[in-house]
């Protein structure tokens, strides 16, 4: 009876060793979910101490590391101009304090993720020259404080969201030489602080839409290079900030609008390669172009008739003039 009294405490003993590190080995399989401290590209970051991240055309190889959603005070991150790879992570969606951020010149894949949309104190975000794919993500509509959205040179698909309307605080627009297609959508007439709107060298169809005529702060307008059809709309004459017009190889018809003669600062009027037809209006003497220089006036192959304004009938080029009376 002695035997078996001395055997409990020894008993109890092994169990609870056993307990205790079965307890060390769990705690080392939980991961740290609240970091103060993390690791990008050889360099350690504290989280609460971080606001900015500048290693722009810093050599940074590979894919952006997903622990980077970690870095929650960023306001600036900037990591253009490297070679990295794969997708842009969705854990990039936690930094909602960010202000500003710059992915562009590298060689990202993929879509944009959704969680984007979380970060809505952004007001520049730069993707462009990448290989990014998919469709640009309506939740990009929730970033209503950006200012400059580039999104430029990469192989985005289908529509531009009417979620862009939302944006109404772009000064700058470039989608410019993606795969985009469809029609314009006539929401973008609500970014009325917009300078620069560019949609060149995609693929996109129907009209240019009226509510274009809205951007009244627009410098440079450019579509070339697209499939779009009908008429110049007349509404472009309202836009008498334009210093650049580029709407060369599409399909457009109809008449070149007579309120031409109102975008007194054009300087670069491009519309050669369409399907023009009519009579040039005489307001386009009004312009101070310089129309002997085709890199700044082009209008040539189209259907437009004569008799020419004479600022222009020396550099109206090949005109095909089979349908004028």
């Amino acid at each position: 009876m002695k035997k078996q009294y001395l055997l409990i405490p020894l008993i109890l003993l092994i169990y609870l060793s056993c307990e205790d590190k079965k307890e060390d080995e769990d705690t080392t399989l939980i991961p740290d979910t609240n970091p103060t401290e993390v690791t990008l590209w050889g360099e350690v970051y504290s989280v609460e101490n971080t606001d900015t991240i500048y290693l722009n055309i810093s050599g940074l190889i590979g894919p952006i590391p997903s622990e980077i959603g970690n870095l929650t005070n960023l306001t600036y991150l900037n990591l253009g101009g490297n070679q990295l790879t794969g997708e842009i992570p969705s854990e990039i969606g936690n930094l909602t304090n960010l202000t500003y951020l710059n992915l562009v010149w590298n060689q990202l894949t993929g879509p944009i993720p959704p969680e984007i949309g979380n970060l809505t104190n952004l007001t520049y975000l730069g993707l462009n020259d990448n290989q990014i794919t998919g469709e640009i993500p309506p939740e990009i509509g929730n970033l209503n404080n950006l200012t400059g959205l580039h999104l430029g040179n990469n192989q985005f698909t289908r529509e531009i969201p009417p979620e862009i309307g939302n944006l109404t605080n772009l000064t700058r627009l470039i989608l410019y030489n993606n795969q985009l297609t469809r029609m314009i959508p006539s929401e973008i007439g609500n970014l009325t602080n917009l300078t620069y709107l560019n949609l060149r060298d995609n693929q996109l169809i129907g009209s240019i839409p009226p509510e274009i005529g809205s951007l009244t702060n627009l410098n440079r307008l450019f579509l070339y290079n697209n499939q779009l059809i009908g008429s110049i709309p007349p509404e472009i004459s309202n836009l008498t900030n334009l210093t650049e017009l580029g709407l060369e190889n599409n399909q457009l018809t109809g008449g070149i609008p007579h309120g031409i003669g109102n975008l007194t600062n054009l300087i670069n009027l491009i519309l050669n390669d369409n399907q023009l037809t009519g009579v040039i209006p005489e307001s386009i003497c009004d312009l101070n172009i310089d129309w002997s220089n085709s890199s700044y006036f082009n209008i040539t192959n189209n259907q437009l008739c004569p008799p020419y304004p004479s600022c222009v009938e020396e550099y109206v080029g090949n005109q095909d003039n089979s349908n004028c009376d």
